[in-house]
């Protein structure tokens, strides 16, 4: 009947509570603790029950209902928002106590700020709902004779306490005589009582329910909905995954996703094929993120989000197979303090901390910190990598309905330069470990983000949001590699011509987004409309110089060492800069509480230019391309729900790219490039919710795509055309409690359906046909071993073409992780086992060959309090 939270906080007889922890709690399952242990039992309990909390304003409590059942009682908390409530309990007595540090009392009429029932069913003497300061709520539920047992849901309506009260006074001991006290005004009888007072019980949380499933995201609709009313297809990542399955590199946490595949290098860089497209760009906390220069550390991610399809919608110009969204961490309302040190394969180190709660009594204003540092080496020759990000944020809450977010986040890398393989043959019998560049050859990376964001709420129904966004990344990088990757062998099959390159990569990244989120009905006909606009400017440049300098490298027998060159034989120089406005607009309509229909349109007026010297040793001219688009990008969508827990959906999508450098023979610009997506597909929830599914079928076709002109080969004409089919299917959540699974299939066939110049039917790069992920932990909920868990996964990527006309297929590969723990509620330890049967597979850029790094341990330690 209820969408259950899957937090049971069923206080028994006995005095035992027992909880079933929700998704959203931030803390480690199958814990006991005794709270007369712990002095702070409403900190700890947050702990382990709190959603993670955010930025959000005050959310508004407009009704209060007392609904008797056959059991007892039903009390039900009245807002539209009530998955997003944070809930903390403690007992003194025959009172259970429940306090919601994010929300206030507001009711229509009467006293707006209390609600009181006496005697509203056997067993129950008294229920009092107030505000107990200016953005907690007191609920506070009184047995005649007992402690009542209580269930926690939500549904539509909002948050329901399902209350049993206890009926025979023989299950508790009789309390001692009170002396009777005059009454005391509201202020002081619903004072909170004292720590002393509280009755010692014993906490058990049974399992950490839904730590692999989300129930909402932000990404396909630019509002919180569930992901259950999307009509198209998307994949959350939370941060327990990340933890669980320690990872190093945030392109790791894509392996959970069906279709997508990560462009795996050894630079660093952030970048994806989704539904067979190399995707440009990604997305942090809704704003563009050049994946070129677009490292990410995983130390301040909360969760990914992996919205798959045309995104153009809501986010401009993409590529149409999808998009990825880094979500940050954010400010706490409770304190909170951890720090981790993990060491392990190839001199591995890392500490991290993370430490947040409110800089002042009324939790007005809250903070958050991270920082970690790395330092390692590698399986590469020569490898070695250090990293040092620090990620400080605030938010401030001016009243109940105004509220600011600042985030900064500074990140440097310092490591080998490393290019790989070339995509040959040859590569193949090479030792995993061998490099074709030199041992000096380097990388730096310096990255500055910086984004602010104002959320103000006019009434309940409507809300302003907007939120500008800094983005500065600064390269450096230094190698030898290959004169031509694609035939790097002179005719003796051995010796490999080198070159040395200079370069200075740089973007930068400015946006301002503005949205109108207000809710409306139209008969019965229920609205949430947002209405957007966005202005941003992207710049990207570089200089960069080459010198052939270098003395060949034989690889039976290689010398490295060789001295960097001074000077060089050539150079050029390049930025170009994109100025875009986007203006958009989204209706989700609920036609009916199983039928809803979401549409929305994007119009982009996008100008580019780029100014390039092609000459910097001899000098030249600068030479300078401007062009101009306009396009608009639909979406329409359906959801129907026969019954609660099964959604099946259709969707139409549009995505536009401009093809920015490519003319005709007559120098016009080509048409920007169009994608259109059809997707069905089936959400469905089992285990009362607490597995989630999504099984979809799509097809992708992508037209306008630049081709050679077959009347004159040094131009080319819009004329290409690349499809894109398959199906997909995820699963995440829990079977049991403390089983968690969360696992992926996908069956892609991308290829060119037509052009002048590349083969019909090819492969695009990076693109397998098939592939697979299945990853699961147990932890033992009780005895005298409860904490203690393991977990184990595989990962099957299949063969797929390294290049774009196919010249060479990359094999397909299964690799096996695992790994066991040891939690508490204020510390963890752990092992984790990477491509534990040694596995030799090989990943791609799209382009270049990258070895997968054999085996592997990571030890880790961490304690939170």
């Amino acid at each position: 009947m209820y969408k259950s939270l899957q937090l049971a906080l069923g206080l028994c007889v006995t005095g035992v509570i027992v909880v079933t922890q929700p998704a959203w709690g931030n803390e480690t399952s199958g814990v006991v603790k005794r709270l007369n242990e712990i002095k702070n039992s409403a900190t700890t309990v947050k702990d382990w029950l709190s959603q993670t909390p955010t930025s959000e304003s005050v959310i508004s409590i407009i009704g209060v209902k007392a609904n008797p059942t056959k059991q007892g009682l039903e009390l039900i908390l009245q807002t539209d928002k009530g998955g997003q409530l944070q809930v903390t309990n403690r007992s003194t007595g025959n009172s259970f106590i429940a306090e919601i540090p994010n929300a206030r009392l507001r009711l229509p009429s009467g006293d707006a700020f209390t609600f009181r029932s006496s005697q509203p069913s056997a067993g129950i003497t008294e229920i009092t709902v107030i505000n107990k300061d200016i953005n907690t709520i007191q609920v506070t539920v009184v047995g005649e004779t007992g402690l009542p047992t209580v269930e926690l849901f939500d549904d539509s309506e909002g948050l329901i306490f399902s209350l049993i009260p206890v009926v025979s006074t023989t299950q508790l001991p009789p309390e001692a005589p009170q002396k009777p006290e005059p009454e005391k005004p509201q202020s002081e009888s619903q004072s909170e009582p004292s720590v002393q007072d509280n009755e010692p019980i014993e906490l058990v949380v049974t399992g950490e329910q839904d730590a692999y499933r989300v129930e909402e995201a932000s990404t396909a609709t630019r509002t919180d909905t569930p992901l259950r009313d999307i009509p198209q297809s998307i994949q959350v990542i939370p941060r327990q995954v990340i933890e669980d399955q320690q990872i190093q590199r945030i392109a790791d946490v894509l392996r959970n996703v069906s279709g997508v595949t990560p462009n795996i290098d050894f630079a660093g860089s952030d970048s994806y094929t989704i539904r067979g497209f190399s995707a440009e760009n990604n997305l942090r906390n809704g704003f563009r993120q050049d994946s070129f220069t677009g490292f990410t550390d995983t130390a301040n991610i909360e969760r990914v989000e992996v919205l798959k399809g045309p995104a153009s919608v809501l986010y401009g110009q993409l590529e149409p197979g999808g998009v990825v969204n880094y979500v940050t961490k954010q400010p706490l309302n409770e304190p909170f303090y951890s720090a981790q040190f993990s060491a392990g394969s190839y001199n591995y180190y890392r500490p991290a901390i993370d430490i947040s709660g409110p800089l002042n009594p009324d939790k007005s204003v809250l903070y958050r910190l991270n920082a970690a540092y790395e330092n390692s080496g590698g399986f590469r020759n020569f490898s070695y990598r250090e990293v040092f990000t620090v990620a400080p944020s605030l938010a401030i809450k001016f009243s109940e309905n105004t509220a600011l977010n600042v985030e900064y986040e500074h990140t440097n890398l310092n490591k080998f330069y490393d290019r790989a393989l070339p995509p040959v043959r040859e590569s193949f019998d090479l030792p995993i470990s061998f490099v074709f560049g030199d041992k000096n050859d380097s990388y730096e990376f310096d990255a500055n983000r910086v984004s602010v964001v104002l959320d103000h709420k006019f009434s309940r129904n409507w809300r302003l949001r907007s939120g500008y966004s800094a983005q500065t990344v600064d390269t450096a990088r230094s190698n030898i590699q290959p004169l031509d990757f694609q035939n790097p062998f002179d005719e003796d099959g051995r010796t490999v011509r080198r070159r040395y390159n200079k370069v200075g990569d740089y973007s930068r990244d400015y946006a301002l987004q503005t949205d109108l989120i207000g809710k409306f009905n139209t008969g019965s006909i229920e609205h949430e409309v947002l209405l957007g606009t966005e202005f941003g400017r992207s710049i990207f440049g570089y200089p960069f110089f080459i010198s052939f300098n270098v003395p060949p490298l034989d690889i039976l027998n290689p010398v490295y060492g060789v001295a960097v060159p001074t000077t060089f034989d050539e150079g050029n120089q390049s930025e170009s800069t994109t100025n875009r406005v986007g203006i958009y607009i989204q209706d989700q309509v609920k036609i009916s509480s199983n039928v809803k229909l979401l549409l929305g349109g994007r119009f982009d007026f996008v100008r580019f230019k780029d100014v390039t010297i092609p000459d910097l040793i001899n000098g030249s001219d600068p030479e300078t391309t401007r062009r101009y688009y306009e396009a608009f990008s639909p979406r329409i969508g359906l959801v129907y729900q026969p019954i609660k827990p099964l959604s099946i959906y259709a969707s139409y999508s549009r995505a536009f790219k401009p093809d920015t450098f490519s003319i005709t023979a007559t120098g016009e610009p080509l048409e920007p490039q169009r994608s259109t997506q059809y997707e069905v597909g089936i959400k469905g929830e089992l285990f009362n919710g607490k597995l989630a599914a999504t099984l979809a079928a799509y097809e992708i076709t992508k037209s306008n795509v630049a081709t050679t002109d077959i009347n004159n080969i040094d131009f080319t004409i819009a004329a290409g055309e690349v499809k894109s089919r398959g199906i997909e299917l995820d699963v995440a959540g829990q079977i049991l409690p403390g089983w968690n699974i969360i696992a992926s299939y996908s069956h892609n066939d991308t290829f060119v359906s037509e052009d002048n110049s590349l083969p019909v039917g090819d492969r695009l790069a990076n693109a397998p046909r098939n592939t697979a992920s299945l990853w699961t932990t147990y932890e033992i909920q009780k005895g005298n071993l409860k904490g203690l868990g393991i977990g184990g996964g595989i990962f099957f990527v299949g063969d797929k073409e390294a290049t774009l006309p196919n010249t060479i297929t990359i094999p397909s590969y299964v690799r096996t992780d695992a790994t066991i723990f040891y939690r508490q509620p204020n510390y963890q330890v752990g092992l984790s086992f990477k491509n534990l049967f040694d596995t030799r597979y090989y990943d791609s850029t799209g382009f270049l060959l990258t070895p997968g790094a054999p085996f592997t341990v990571l030890g880790t330690v961490s304690i939170r309090f």
